[in-house]
């Protein structure tokens, strides 16, 4: 084989990159700009313009030993991002990618399709092997100096004239369309990496700081505390709250808790992000959506830590999901994604398993203040079809496929629906199992998804998009709350209904859980406690 320069393979691989990898970046350009009159220029430029920025990227951190293994790496890498970004219509940003590298094995399975498997051979493997089997020609370092500097220079040269005499347009599409840009491969992805790396990594080890230290349970006049409560909050997985029939959708996946008296239906409520991974650890923390990032979560204590700072209440955190994202780190955590803690398992375990033995965990705990976090598998997709038993496939005809665009939206909208269905059913086993207890305890229960999903909208499925770029079915989640036993001689659940239907997000979470065990503590906000409108006076 001939030998090339190693400036004309970035070339070559940079036209691979706009024409193969790009087919999301440059649709989404043609939704935003019809391709007719000058916007036929301006498209074109903008192709011109991904080719001249990848080679002075590559050029730039091209040499004799990283040309080649940077040039496959990014292949690879960026066939994944094409297959993802062309079929689910996701974008890779800092948070894909925390929610991806904490996703385990079994979750990752369900991703995997013939179609991906097409994407990897021809867009990785493909051009990967004639990147290795290619000869590159080394001149002396005087010389490959010299052609860097030339070809850096030129595609420079290039881009700014690009940006210049277009620049009304360009000016509109990094203004006005900044979700553009979400879409180019591979830039995006590796400048993603860096933002993670940066939000990720600490310069020391990590301090969390404690929250809440002067937490107690309140007492009564008399001096004696409250009954004690079991509450078990129930954590989603990617539930939307206009698929449950409690807020008015056309089919019923909520027969079982419409026939529960003291159900609160929260029908306004939103999620902190897109993804479990951002989701769950900002929902239990103390600072909202506003002010919460990663390095704030894992280095402060969330409610978790506020509750047990009490000495008063036992908390245990079963996860039949990933995990918990760091929440129940200084807590009893369970993992119940296996058969040899889950007992209702089949094609995978179900999320009904993780009842089993709670009551030998409230009868060694008896005198305490009890809080359950029960981790749902829930909705997780893109398998929607293997989140529940056969007997709750209510909703047909099914999609049985993890390649949904190759679906129609009925038969994911059935398959999502009937895992919906499901977790009524969940749902309705919580509130029966509590319902025992409610003579000795006061007790209830609190749902609460962890995002919304997508379901084929606008051509979008899953979740994980940016927040300000997310449509509402990935934000608008589903929650309620059910009180048992004498905890309604403290809420005034009558109330409480005349204002369930505001906006609450995540961000009232924290709050919300101290209210409900009575706990005083600096750190929380009667305002951002749901239940605090509703207390009766004492």
């Amino acid at each position: 084989m001939k030998q090339i320069s190693q400036y004309k393979l970035i070339l070559f691989t940079a036209f691979l990159f706009a024409i193969f990898y790009n087919f999301s970046f440059f649709k989404n350009i043609l939704i935003t700009y019809p391709n007719e009159g000058l916007n036929i220029i301006y498209i074109s430029s903008t192709f011109i313009l991904l080719v001249s920025f990848i080679v002075f990227v590559f050029t730039l951190l091209s040499s004799k030993y990283t040309t080649k293994p940077l040039l496959i790496l990014t292949l690879v890498v960026s066939a994944f991002t094409a297959y993802f970004m062309d079929t689910y219509h996701i974008v890779i940003d800092d948070s894909m990618i925390r929610n991806s590298l904490q996703t385990n094995l079994s979750e990752s399975s369900d991703l995997f399709t013939p179609k991906l498997i097409v994407y990897v051979l021809i867009l990785a493997i493909v051009p990967t092997y004639f990147i290795f089997k290619t000869k590159i020609e080394y001149k002396s370092f005087k010389e490959e100096s010299f052609k860097k500097l030339k070809t850096l220079f030129l595609s420079l040269v290039i881009i700014l004239i690009i940006l210049f005499s277009f620049s009304k347009f360009y000016t509109s599409f990094f203004r006005e369309h900044k979700s553009l840009r979400f879409h180019i491969n591979p830039i995006y992805w590796i400048y993603s990496i860096g933002n993670y790396v940066n939000k990720t990594l600490t310069s020391g080890p990590i301090i969390v700081k404690e929250i809440g230290k002067d937490a107690i349970i309140k007492v009564d006049m008399s001096g004696k505390t409250e009954k004690t409560k079991i509450v078990i909050m129930v954590v989603g997985e990617a539930a939307r709250a206009d698929r449950f029939s409690l807020n008015g959708y056309g089919k019923e996946t909520n027969p079982l808790l419409k026939e529960e008296e003291e159900i609160t239906n929260f029908s306004n409520m939103y999620s902190c992000g897109t993804s479990t991974a951002e989701s769950v650890p900002c929902m239990f923390s103390m600072f909202g959506r506003a002010n919460y990032d990663y390095k704030k979560g894992i280095s402060t204590e969330n409610i978790l830590d506020v509750l047990k700072h009490t000495n008063d209440i036992k908390i245990l955190w079963r996860d039949n999901n990933s995990d918990s994202k760091g929440v129940a780190l200084r807590v009893d955590f369970e993992d119940y994604r296996t058969s040899k803690t889950n007992t209702i398992c089949d094609e995978e375990c179900r999320d009904e398993g993780m009842l089993v033995g709670l009551d030998e965990y409230i009868k060694n705990n008896q005198g305490k203040n009890i809080l359950i976090v029960l981790h749902q598998m829930g909705n997780h997709g893109p398998a929607y079809y293997k989140r529940y038993p056969k007997e709750f496939e209510k909703f047909t005809p099914v999609c049985k496929s993890n390649q949904l665009e190759q679906c129609t939206q009925e038969e994911v909208s059935n398959a999502y629906d009937n895992a919906v269905l499901y977790t009524d059913y969940f749902l309705s086993k919580v509130i029966n199992f509590l319902k025992p207890y409610s003579n000795t305890y006061e007790t209830a229960m609190l749902y609460m998804s962890d995002h919304g999903e997508s379901l084929g909208e606008n051509g979008i499925y899953l979740h994980g998009l940016p927040y300000f770029m997310a449509p509402d079915e990935q934000k608008h989640i589903g929650s309620l709350i059910w009180f048992g036993g004498e905890i309604k001689d403290e809420i005034d659940v009558e109330k409480l209904n005349t204002y369930k239907n505001q906006p609450f997000s995540q961000d009232n979470l924290f709050h919300t859980l101290l209210g409900l065990f009575e706990v005083e503590t600096t750190v929380y906000k009667k305002e951002m406690d749901i239940l605090y409108n509703a207390n009766k006076p004492q």
